[in-house]
């Protein structure tokens, strides 16, 4: 959110992205387009200052994808941690396909579309980054130079995970979405995993390793998250009790969310216009770049 302020931020729903794992499932990814647009709105962003638009309907995606694709040598894609990783963790969905592999080509074209400066990342998608540079500066050996090398903003607040402890995904089952009811939240954050090492509330707890403790930082009054805190390493506060607190002040904090949400869906011809508006937007640079992009390439 506070990007908007100091950047000409582009915020897109990545559907094309979504198809390399949902591929057998569409409908999903449909139903899901509206509804992360309106979370964006509802949590602050502001079409104003950024532009929202939709990966699938600016087309010159899919043709700098196939210009990238053909100067991005097969191993680059093959050492990304982040591929390995997933392919063990959605085994289920059979993601061994050339557009779960190419993924972070798509991304590189994504990103280098609009000749981002910086793009802000999670450290697990800090690799995917670093190749988009790779291939944005061969692309300029290879022919002219027209990308620049964006570089990492990684957020200064803590990465908040899953109920399970891993990077929170709906893939994984793991996520508190802020579209759900307050009880349907305060059911997940019961079964958060804690310190593995507190096997009793007597033992003395280590509130820096604590997936609970993470959200406290976010959402608890500071004072209150100084006496967690230490409530934690004298065993003075529970698990349990712990979870409650934190659960009540994260409902807090998407109460006015929630509210916002409600009357976005009450007026989905705005919502469809800042659709339309951001696409609109998005097309015209990404046309530009195209053009730029067959000039330095002679085709």
């Amino acid at each position: 959110k506070a990007l908007q302020h100091r950047y000409d931020c582009f915020y897109f729903i990545a559907d094309w992205h979504a198809l390399t794992s949902e591929y057998a499932s569409p409908e999903i990814i449909r139903k899901s387009t509206i509804d992360i647009i309106i979370d964006w709105l509802s949590v602050g962003l502001d079409p104003e200052r950024c532009t929202f638009f939709i990966q699938s309907h600016i087309k010159e995606h899919a043709e700098l994808h196939l210009v990238f694709s053909m100067i991005t040598p097969i191993p680059w894609l093959e050492r990304n941690p982040t591929y390995k990783e997933q392919m063990q963790e959605l085994r289920a969905k059979n993601l061994n396909t050339y557009g779960f592999l190419g993924y972070p080509v798509l991304q590189a074209a994504d990103i280098l579309m609009y000749k981002a400066d910086a793009v802000p990342v999670g450290e697990d998608q800090a690799p995917h980054l670093e190749l988009t540079r790779e291939i944005a500066r061969r692309f300029n050996f290879l022919y002219k130079d027209v990308f620049p090398e964006p570089e990492t903003l990684l957020t200064p607040t803590s990465k908040l995970l899953g109920i399970d402890r891993r990077k929170m995904s709906k893939s994984y089952n793991n996520a508190i979405f802020i579209t759900e009811p307050p009880d349907d939240v305060s059911k997940k954050v019961s079964q958060m995993i804690t310190d593995p090492q507190r096997g009793r509330k007597t033992d003395p707890g280590r509130p820096e390793i604590c997936n609970v403790f993470s959200y406290h930082e976010i959402y608890s009054p500071e004072e209150k998250v100084k006496e967690i805190e230490e409530g934690c390493k004298t065993a003075g506060i529970g698990c349990v009790e712990c979870k409650r607190l934190m659960a009540e002040n994260l409902n807090k904090g998407l109460d006015p969310i929630r509210q916002k949400r409600k009357e976005l869906e009450s007026d989905m011809a705005y919502v469809e216009d800042i659709i339309r508006e951001g696409n609109k937007r998005a097309k015209d640079i990404a046309q530009k770049t195209m053009q730029e992009v067959r000039e330095a390439i002679g085709i």
